[in-house]
């Protein structure tokens, strides 16, 4: 679903309720996303821009699915170019620019002189290659690569945002100050280990065609479908909407890159409903902040971010989400059991029944799915390659589209939001295209900076200063990469965000004297990272949370980083028993697989329970502080991979439940 789409009908409840309109959501989205601050196209130039996109999302299909130009450095520098010349066209220098097919003069010049280093790079690949640390004795191509740099460095500034480029600024200055001047500029613009380094060369690769792929799938009208199944199955209990939230952002979330886009495209249906049923308007901003947040770490898509983690950790794609499934479901059920007790206390009910889909109308629009399920199936038997996957989706979604249009017509269904159309088909490939300049130009810049840091050879460093803080003890070790993570992911998108973590933080987790399992430093580094999108003070999607729910921006992002604690909870745990992302010692049996997941998952579950009672403080009545102390205690050693540690959590929590069920009989008799 489209955030400026008019057909989300958020004005009947905006106009009895403080909330958001519809025209509310896309000056919500220009303030919070990046991406949404564009230029305005109209008429015969907008056709033009409108075809160039499209013929940049053709270009990326065939490309990644041919392999063609074969050399890297050629068909990358291309890929950067195109991206360097889609950007300026959309994105102009500064927020509110509302004047019509219209580019300044100096944004021409920055446009054409950006791209002639990267085309100039294409068209002399291979004797720029040969050259070698020589290409950078000849002061005309030290030039280029300054210009070309900068050039994605502004590109950046426009359309993702300072934060990363604050981090790649410090780390440029440290690199120019402790290496040679050549040999960086030699590294970071024409090796693979700088800006054609595996983030960019992985998005030029996979990523582009998945999000060609998810914008054909958004224009099927699923997201539709997700909000209404999610209705379907929780509308009707105690504080329906709110978990309708969560379940509708965990669907949603599968094939969106942006926690703050999420938010703003359920959050706009989804926070006024709440705010209707009885929830605080920073209560249901922070629900739907934390929900699609965590559409970030849901399986398959994971935000893209799924297919640089199998590049990095060197497994399967499919390897990926599987491993992302038991710790995306606990984070999930925490939101879930956070807004569940939040609704016993406020004793809110639920969406009246008649006023929600009907099941059995839905259920035959399960077709609806078929595109991620062909998806999933493909790439997880390896059936074909993960871009060839892609490519097959796409053509499914374009025949799913079709007949749901028959079937729509049939049951005399006229609703444009799930009609597809020629229309939406070129616009899925003109959103497609358009979508891919922020995650490529992240990419670019996280692959700058894992250049600076490979470089100069500062993960080392860091690595001997974390040890030595924490003098080996890996609990120290993780809370302290925690802080790191969740600093360097401020505002930064989810396939830039892991390469930084990638980079920086997860080595000094898996070094020996720390001794984290590789696989589960990456998910450490990844889920950290991610949660900065709702820790404040750079809560990105919690402030656009509370712009549509009108609701103090401080507040909602305390709230949002209340209810997702499951996300500060689980990394260790993982941390600590990498049983949770299905990693066992050689030799495991399958009935010994079996048993030690569901004992982490059930474990883990008791253990998030009594935490999020214990910070809501409501159960069957309110709990004393002292009984709140003894369920965060009890919720903690549940958590500890220990057999021990489990019983006493056990005891504590379930006596804290069983008393203060006898304590609610007891005041309900009185």
């Amino acid at each position: 679903m489209d955030p400026k789409d008019k057909n989300l009908n958020t004005e009947p409840l905006a106009a009895d309720l403080d909330v958001g309109t519809a025209a509310d959501v896309e000056e919500i989205m220009k303030k919070y996303d990046k991406e949404s601050n564009t230029r305005i196209w109209e008429g015969k130039w907008g056709l033009f821009v409108k075809v160039l996109g499209i013929a940049f999302s053709v270009y990326c299909i065939i490309s990644t699915l041919t392999g063609k130009p074969t050399l890297t450095e050629q068909k990358l520098n291309i890929f950067i170019g195109l991206i360097l010349i889609m950007g300026y066209l959309h994105y102009p220098i500064k927020k509110g620019v509302t004047r019509a097919n219209y580019i300044p003069w100096y944004d021409w010049i920055i446009m054409i002189v950006g791209v002639t280093p990267f085309f100039y790079f294409a068209a002399n690949a291979k004797s720029i290659i040969k050259l070698a640390t020589r290409v950078t004795q000849d002061n005309k191509m030290v030039i280029l690569a300054i210009i070309g740099v900068l050039a994605l460095m502004e590109l950046c500034r426009r359309s993702v945002g300072v934060p990363i480029l604050c981090v790649l600024g410090v780390l440029l200055v440290y690199t120019f100050v402790n290496v040679r001047f050549q040999k960086v500029i030699y590294d970071l613009f024409y090796t693979t280990s700088g800006v054609m380094g595996t983030p960019v060369n992985t998005c030029q690769k996979y990523i582009v065609v998945f999000i060609i792929f998810g914008a054909f799938l958004e224009r099927t009208g699923i997201s539709n479908f997700f909000i209404n199944l999610a209705n379907c199955i929780a509308g009707s209990s105690a504080g329906g909407p709110a978990k309708v939230a969560v379940i509708s952002s965990a669907l949603c979330g599968m094939v969106s890159g942006s926690s703050v886009g999420n938010t703003v495209t359920t959050g706009s249906v989804t926070i006024p409903m709440m705010k209707r049923t009885g929830y605080k308007g920073e209560f249901a901003g922070a629900v739907e902040a934390a929900a699609s947040t965590g559409g970030q770490i849901m399986p398959p898509i994971m935000g893209a971010a799924a297919f640089l983690m199998s590049e990095y950790m060197g497994i399967p794609y499919r390897e990926v989400a599987l491993k992302a499934i038991l710790p995306a479901v606990l984070y999930f059920t925490g939101i879930y059991i956070a807004v569940h007790l939040e609704a016993k206390k406020l004793g809110l009910k639920g969406i009246p029944r008649e006023e929600l889909p009907k099941l059995s109308k839905l259920l035959p629009k399960v077709y609806l799915l078929l595109p991620l399920v062909v998806l999933v199936v493909l790439v997880s038997t390896q059936a074909r390659t993960m871009q060839n996957s892609a490519a097959i989706a796409i053509g499914v979604t374009i025949v799913v589209g079709i007949i749901n249009n028959v079937v729509n017509k049939a049951a005399g269904i006229d609703d444009p939001a799930e009609k597809f159309t020629v229309g939406k088909f070129f616009d899925a490939l003109e959103g497609g295209g358009k979508s891919t300049v922020t995650v490529a130009v992240a990419c670019a810049m996280a692959g700058l900076v894992a250049g600076c840091i490979t470089t100069t050879g500062l993960a080392s460093k860091l690595i001997t200063a974390i040890v030595k803080i924490s003098g080996g003890m890996p609990i120290i070790a993780l809370f302290l990469t925690m802080i790191c993570c969740i600093i360097l992911g401020m505002g930064v998108p989810t396939t830039a965000n892991f390469c930084i973590m990638a980079s920086t933080c997860a080595p000094i987790l898996m070094d020996k004297r720390i001794g984290i399992v590789p696989v589960a430093a990456y998910f450490f580094v990844f889920y950290f990272g991610i949660v900065a999108d709702i820790t404040p003070p750079v809560a990105l999607a919690a402030y656009a949370g509370s712009a549509i729910a009108k609701a103090p921006p401080m507040k909602t992002a305390f709230n949002a980083t209340r209810l997702a604690i499951a996300a500060f909870v689980v990394p260790y745990i993982f941390a600590f028993s990498p049983v949770m992302l299905f990693e066992f010692e050689q030799g495991t049996t399958m009935a010994v697989m079996i048993v030690e997941s569901v004992l982490i998952v059930l474990t883990s579950l008791i253990g998030l329970f009594g935490i999020a009672a214990a910070l809501n403080g409501f159960l069957y009545w309110p709990i004393n502080p002292l009984f709140r102390i003894l369920m965060v205690a009890g919720g903690l050693c549940m958590m500890i991979p220990d057999h021990i540690s489990d019983v006493v959590g056990l005891v504590v929590v379930g006596g804290v439940v069983i008393f203060q069920r006898m304590g609610a009989k007891k005041n309900a008799a009185a």
